[in-house]
């Protein structure tokens, strides 16, 4: 057998030199000294941070969101909860798919190719694609099986009673917390603690096993509210239907417990959907009762008699000099609507006379008569846990001129919200004491400390002359009540536009008490600028006043008074019949 060619090379045949064989042996030493201090380093000097780096690869730390808490009515019925809901965040980095499963996720998000695109920019650690979405898109979402889109829990906030309690109960954002109403004031009870766990996710996301301790959610607190909602919604209905009925811009309504200061409804037309965003803004949103101040007018003509009754300079009977039906005081002319020769301080506040009340503001010192009105809480902020309630105004006495305390006597020059005079008329349903209010629900039996303005007698003396304004021959016959005694103050005022009137625009407004025997309610009411079929508070707001009274009363169940024992009246509570 043959033997193969032998193969001669030059390179085989020369000799390699000894310093090549040595620096590569130098170079691999030196590979393998760099690697083990790299090690070293990684495993013993900068150890922390590569675990942190490599556990962000599988362990995560998920939130564990606390269910807000509720708010309910006096009742239990609900005004506002949470609902659980699905929602989708993603690390586009993680995300995989072609260009049509991403299309099918767009689609399936109810979005466009361009905005799921524009999310999902790599430069992005974590973005949300969409957030409390309904359980049928989530479910398309979940179909999809793709990496890189999680999925996770979150609360909606549903508001029931809807644009009826949308001013009472307020908002919240996206993220739960409060905005307006009793969302932000009570923020702090509501909105709890989040909890938080850490979890093993394999690489499509999903939780493999708990890591560790985790720390627990705590919910948030029910808050329960002094609020009937049905004495709520039907404030609504009425101030709505009046709105509409008058051509007016707005109204509110606000009805007080009167044995309690608690506020059963506290309503405003036009209102706006909580739980819809794109339909909150502008003049929606404003609490009118408690942040639009009017000068109070003729509904002030009940303190200043009051007032000068408690200080003996009067009595309901005493005679009063009204002619000729007008005043001039500093160049201003000062007239009656309904002038007689002469009234009783009782006729006064039945005809609503501006000449009576001045002529009784006129014998009391201006000091005396500036803390009368601060002690039914004009010109100071109401004390009552809800954002946005205003003080009024009520200048100090020193700058009083005769005609500024004349005028002021009868509710110009002064301005009040409308929960303001509401709240005043607690001194003539209770007795005298002016009531603390409350928004909660206060514990049953729990004991009412009001502050003493009047004394009992005068307070049930006024009551006698607010009944006469609702009978034959007083200005508000329109607020009675078919099998209740009721009585209150009407009033109707132009518009202040900057420092003058405009005489086209006016506010009408009536608060009232009922039953007027035993008082067990205070309501107000007001409607702004009526521009068809009359623009009187008799007229316009009284009509809300007796719909929302009788309501009101037979959902507290108040049994009405008696046929025969309906026109006695406290005036006549000696007679025979009564």
């Amino acid at each position: 057998m043959a033997r193969p060619p032998r193969i001669h090379s030059p390179l085989l045949a020369t000799r390699t030199p000894l310093w090549r064989s040595r620096f590569l042996l130098v170079l691999v030493g030196l590979g393998f000294t760099g690697l083990l201090a790299r090690a070293a380093y990684v495993q013993a000097v900068d150890h922390a941070f590569f675990q942190q780096q490599g556990e962000a690869r599988y362990l995560h730390k998920q939130e564990l969101p606390a269910s807000r808490g509720r708010l309910i009515d006096r009742s239990g019925q609900v005004l506002a909860s949470s609902v659980a809901m699905p929602s989708f965040w993603a690390i586009p980095s993680e995300l995989d798919g072609d260009a049509a499963q991403r299309a099918a996720l767009a689609r399936a998000l109810g979005m466009s190719d361009a905005d799921l695109h524009a999310k999902l920019d790599p430069a992005h650690r974590f973005v949300w694609l969409r957030r409390m979405v309904d359980d049928g898109m989530a479910e398309q979402v979940r179909a999809l099986k793709l990496k890189g889109v999680f999925q996770e829990r979150e609360y909606q906030r549903r508001y029931p009673e809807g644009e009826a309690a949308a001013h009472v109960v307020g908002f919240t954002n996206a993220d739960e917390r409060g905005q307006e109403g009793l969302e932000l004031a009570f923020e702090s009870a509501l909105q709890g603690r989040d909890g938080l766990r850490a979890v093993l996710r394999d690489r499509l996301g999903r939780v493999v096993e708990d890591q560790g301790a985790h720390v627990d959610a705590v919910n948030g607190q029910d808050i329960e509210l002094a609020i009937d909602a049905k004495i709520q919604y039907y404030a609504y209905q009425r101030l709505r239907d009046a709105v509409a009925k008058h051509g007016a811009k707005a109204g509110s309504a606000v009805v007080l417990d009167a044995r309690s200061g608690e506020v059963l409804a506290l309503a405003n037309y036009p209102s706006f959907k909580p739980d819809e965003r794109k339909q909150r803004g502008g003049e929606q949103l404003r609490n009118r009762a408690l942040t639009d101040v009017f000068e109070p007018g003729s509904t002030m003509k009940p303190f200043i008699a009051a007032q000068a009754i408690e200080s003996g300079r009067v009595t309901p009977a005493t005679r009063i000099v009204t002619a000729p039906g007008f005043i001039t005081m500093a160049g201003h002319r000062i007239s009656d609507a309904h002038p007689a020769d002469v009234m009783t301080v009782a006729e006064v506040i039945k005809n609503s006379s501006n000449i009576g009340t001045l002529k009784m503001a006129l014998q009391m010192p201006p000091r005396e008569m500036h803390e009368l009105y601060s002690a039914i809480g004009l010109g100071q902020r109401p004390q009552i846990q809800f954002p946005g309630a205003v003080t009024g105004s009520l200048r100090p006495y020193q700058k009083w001129r005769p005609v500024e305390q004349a005028t002021m006597s009868y509710g110009y020059g002064l301005s009040a919200s409308l929960l303001q005079l509401a709240h005043a008329y607690t001194v003539f349903a209770h007795d005298g004491e002016l009531l603390p209010l409350s928004i909660q629900k206060l514990p049953a039996g729990a004991p009412v400390q009001g502050r003493r303005v009047f004394s009992a007698q005068t307070a049930e003396t006024l009551r006698q002359m607010l009944q006469s304004v609702t009978e034959p021959g007083g200005t508000a016959r329109e607020a009675q009540v078919a099998g209740y005694a009721v009585g209150g103050k009407s009033g109707t005022a132009y518009k202040q536009v900057g420092r003058g009137y405009d005489k086209s625009k006016y506010r009408a407004w009536f608060v009232g008490l009922a039953p007027i025997q035993q008082p067990r309610i205070v309501v107000a009411v007001m409607v702004d600028e009526p521009s068809i079929a009359g623009h009187a508070g008799g007229h316009v707001a009284a009509p809300v006043f007796s719909e929302l009274v009788a309501q009101s009363l037979r959902l507290m169940h108040v049994p009405p008074a008696k046929p025969e024992l309906l026109a006695c009246g406290l005036g006549n509570k000696d007679h025979k019949t009564c």
